[in-house]
């Protein structure tokens, strides 16, 4: 195992556990962890003025520091009192195993850090997003079951086949702007690519509509009233840049409301409009609202469409409670209603999310039919036959029968069997000798094997994956790329020493450290540095050394002359030096 499990994790499917990935602390740089204090300070300062207060709050229960990153180990020692966990993944992930991993009270956290360079923003998923901006605000009880309620509705989403085509091109575009060194030209290539992708969606599928509303909540939501909003998206939170940007006037306030599905967003762009909840219940009035539009709910003709158009693993429930799971292929209507199913491949019958026994993928690997709805002529569907009005239309065991439906579908064979659940209603019966046909034409024919017909007159339901995890083999995960490491030349390796050594001069651990001396090698050798030089001045100053403080302001006033989009990062850092920022 690549991680440590405990008795929140060890609850996760299999099918989960394929995306998990090992933290490797000790490969996080002192710059990296300069990143990150610059980062935290920042947001501990700014943030407890304008955020939701459990985000502080949070803060100190989720035991985050604002000194170092934190230690996946360590937080989930923490999370484990909040009813949570964690662990780490590799970027991006399917958006419909995100929201599966929410549905198990598991935060999954990108574990690598965004470069310096990037230390404002980065469209990659990292661990001062996932870390410093999710974690926190689960602190929070009436949040913590909104993020698991819609992890829980999220993941049954059907998607659509230019779903998965989208989501492999922003992790894509996620993973080459965070590289170092990646030519501008590829990266406006990739940008371009979504941007066409995005222009030709077609109608959007339930997991874009719910993914819109993941973005404007989870993401990027205000709370509060319109014109005093506080911050509480993970978005927001991690970016130092758009948390500031977003208060203004320039980014226009909208009560947050169901509207929000159908609003798309740009992951590579500051967002103009920013949607504001008054609480964190009403989170969970408008997912409640989005679930009752979805085939989860609604189930029928346009449910099953949805499960066929993604070309996804899918199930249908029926009005007995049947469930069937299968690559959806075909359905027949007949007054907008469904009267026959069809499956490609493997299929699995089950009820109440558990397999019919007998009735797994080994049973029906080439796809599974069956009639839906009422036999003509007859009021009383054959769901809600006591058995004795089963034996007065002579469905029972031994007999040859014709059953007619509505819509023309005609099932004649011999009866085998009954399926029933623990309250004695029938789910299937079991034929042998048997031929499906509709208006006249052949849709199943056997001598030799049995036909299993399912019993329910209306789909109920109609939802993305598998009614029972263990029916299907859902170790297949596979992506196209992964994240980049940035090949660390000789040069950045003596860098990252000089980061390492003030490290632990202001730690305490080695104090013989030649300040003066690093900062002379930075201006000579990495005179685009700056917030080392930072971190000098801020010793400079604890340790009453007027003379190098000045010294180190001249050559950070020469940094913002020099490179003035790094002069508000400058400023800010100088401003945090005077501060103490206890959590």
């Amino acid at each position: 195992m690549a991680y440590e499990s405990n008795s929140i994790l060890d609850k996760l499917p299999k099918h989960l556990k394929q995306y998990i990935k090992p933290q490797n602390y000790e490969n996080y740089t002192a710059i990296d962890q300069a990143v990150w204090r610059y980062v935290m300070r920042k947001n501990v300062d700014y943030l407890s003025k304008v955020a939701h207060t459990s985000y502080v709050d949070g803060l100190k229960k989720t035991g985050i520091s604002i000194d170092s990153i934190p230690n996946m180990y360590g937080m989930n020692r923490i999370l484990k009192d909040l009813g949570w966990a964690a662990v780490a993944v590799d970027g991006f992930i399917p958006p419909s195993a995100f929201m599966e991993f929410q549905a198990y009270n598991v935060l999954v956290i990108a574990s690598d850090i965004r470069q310096l360079g990037h230390i404002e923003y980065t469209p990659a998923p990292d661990i001062i997003h996932e870390g410093a901006g999710h974690a926190p605000i689960i602190a929070n009880p009436e949040y913590a079951e909104y993020l698991r309620r819609f992890g829980e509705i999220g993941c049954k989403a059907i998607s659509s086949a230019k779903d998965f085509e989208l989501y492999e091109a922003v992790r894509h575009l996620s993973i080459i702007k965070e590289a170092p060194g990646t030519p501008k030209s590829t990266i406006d290539k990739a940008e371009a690519h979504i941007s066409q992708l995005q222009q030709n969606m077609g109608d959007p599928s339930e997991i874009a509509l719910i993914r819109n509303l993941h973005w404007w909540t989870v993401e990027y939501g205000l709370i509060g009233t319109v014109k005093n909003p506080k911050i509480y998206g993970a978005g927001l939170l991690s970016s130092i840049g758009e948390s500031a940007w977003c208060l203004t006037d320039k980014v226009k306030k909208i009560p947050y409301s169901i509207d929000a599905a159908h609003t798309s967003f740009d992951i590579t762009q500051p967002q103009p409009q920013l949607f504001v909840t008054p609480d964190f219940a009403y989170l969970s009035q408008v997912l409640e609202e989005f679930a009752n539009t979805m085939a989860l709910r609604t189930g029928g003709l346009r449910g099953v469409q949805k499960l066929i158009d993604s070309k996804e693993l899918g199930t249908v429930e029926l009005s007995t409670g049947l469930q069937i799971s299968g690559n959806f292929v075909e359905v027949i209507a007949h007054d907008g209603k469904p009267i026959y199913l069809q499956t490609y491949g493997k299929t699995a019958l089950s009820y109440r999310e558990k397999e019919l026994v007998g009735h797994g993928t080994l049973n029906h690997p080439n796809g599974f039919g069956t009639p839906i709805g009422k036999l003509k002529g007859i009021n009383l569907a054959i769901e809600d036959m006591s058995p004795r009005d089963l034996k007065a239309y002579n469905i029972f065991e031994g007999e040859e029968v014709s059953l007619d439906f509505e819509g023309d579908v005609k099932i004649t064979g011999k009866i085998i069997t009954g399926t029933r659940n623990l309250q004695g209603k029938i789910l299937l019966i079991t034929f042998e000798n048997c031929t499906v046909t509709y208006q006249g034409d052949i849709l199943f024919e056997s001598r030799k094997n049995h036909y299993n017909m399912a019993i329910g007159c209306e789909i109920v339901s109609a939802f993305n994956g598998p009614a029972d995890l263990e029916s299907f083999d859902l170790i297949t995960h596979t992506v196209s790329s992964t994240t980049l490491k940035p090949q660390m030349s000789k040069e950045f390796k003596i860098l990252e020493q000089y980061y390492e050594q003030i490290r632990h001069f202001r730690e305490g651990i080695n104090r013989t450290i030649s300040r003066n001396k690093v900062f002379k090698e930075l201006k000579e050798n990495y005179p685009e540095d700056w917030l080392l030089s930072v971190e000098l001045y801020e010793l400079a100053k604890s340790n009453g050394d007027t003379g190098f403080a000045q010294e180190i302001l001249v050559h950070l006033e020469d940094l913002k002359q020099n490179d003035p989009k790094i002069g508000h990062l400058i400023d800010d850092g100088l401003g945090l030096v005077d501060k103490t920022l206890i959590l």
